[in-house]
């Protein structure tokens, strides 16, 4: 089991818990921890165009109230995603029952913030990650719990709405491959860049807030983010990029000169109107699977 969640770059994932069944009580503790996850994405502050203790970054109907409201909003969905997933082999049938509750756990997003978009993304990653785990099994590695997790969202989702979402066209435009291909290919920007960006910070003792920021730039530098693809086009994405790039060259956002880089990024994007949620969404599946290891 992961006890230490500073691990270096390259250690290799081992199970997460050791238990003969899942039950109830792990239903319910993926979806506490998916809600703390939720939390602990929105908290690190300077966030760059993303709401933080701040304010509201570059959204004009979001603020931290909000993403905290919706967070604890989605607990329901999460555990029945969780429990209708147990020991289910991958397949159209729980591919659908899964998109029915995130439907589902979407109506219950809206009423919290009043009809504001803050987790639709997030509940497709770590519905999917939920999912992943409690079908792969107790013993599930991080790395097996992705895969199955991409299986899941491999199968076609066929009573998707005829209109797509901003993220599809912006996917599509631009012939990038999206939420859906991140995860059919096992959450790469999360196992092999976030996680291991983030425990290396952690290991060099920054704090934490900075330790997540830290792996949120990792995520930007190569993520195709359909987030700034569709609010900014391609100067945004690759504004963000570069920037994340300076962030961490100047050693990260504990330091003044990657603080600096940081602000003059969270300053861009705002003038741009364009918020990296994709890499926001990934972040908090980060730290969903880094609670899972630590304290399973």
């Amino acid at each position: 089991m992961l006890s230490n969640p500073s691990l270096p770059l390259g250690s290799e994932f081992h199970p997460i818990i050791h238990a003969d069944k899942f039950s109830t009580s792990e239903s319910l503790r993926l979806a506490d921890f998916a809600v703390a996850a939720l939390i602990e994405e929105a908290m690190p502050t300077p966030k760059p165009a993303l709401v933080d203790t701040r304010g509201s970054g570059a959204h004009r109907d979001l603020d931290l109230r909000k993403l905290i409201g919706s967070a604890h909003a989605l607990h329901g969905a999460f555990f029945e995603m969780a429990m209708r997933s147990v020991a289910r082999v991958p397949d159209q049938e729980l591919r659908e029952e899964l998109a029915m509750l995130g439907r589902s756990g979407e109506v219950q997003m809206l009423r919290a913030t009043g009809g504001s978009n803050a987790h639709r993304g997030a509940i497709w990653v770590l519905g999917l990650l939920i999912a992943g785990f409690a079908s792969a099994g107790a013993d599930a590695t991080p790395r097996e719990m992705v895969r199955t997790a991409g299986d899941i969202a491999a199968w076609p989702h066929r009573s998707a709405p005829i209109e797509e979402s901003n993220g599809i066209r912006a996917s599509k435009r631009y012939e990038v491959r999206g939420a859906r291909g991140e995860a059919i290919a096992g959450f790469p920007h999360v196992i092999d860049v976030g996680l291991p960006a983030l425990w290396a910070a952690r290991a060099r003792k920054i704090p934490e807030d900075s330790a997540r920021l830290d792996a949120l730039m990792a995520i930007m530098m190569t993520l195709d983010d359909t987030c700034l693809l569709h609010r900014g086009g391609l100067d945004a994405l690759e504004s963000a990029r570069q920037s994340a790039c300076e962030v961490l060259a100047a050693g990260g956002s504990s330091t003044r000169e990657g603080r600096a880089a940081l602000l003059a990024l969270d300053a861009r994007l705002k003038r741009l109107k364009a918020s990296p949620g994709g890499c926001a969404d990934l972040l908090a599946a980060c730290l969903f699977i880094d609670r899972l290891t630590s304290q399973g």
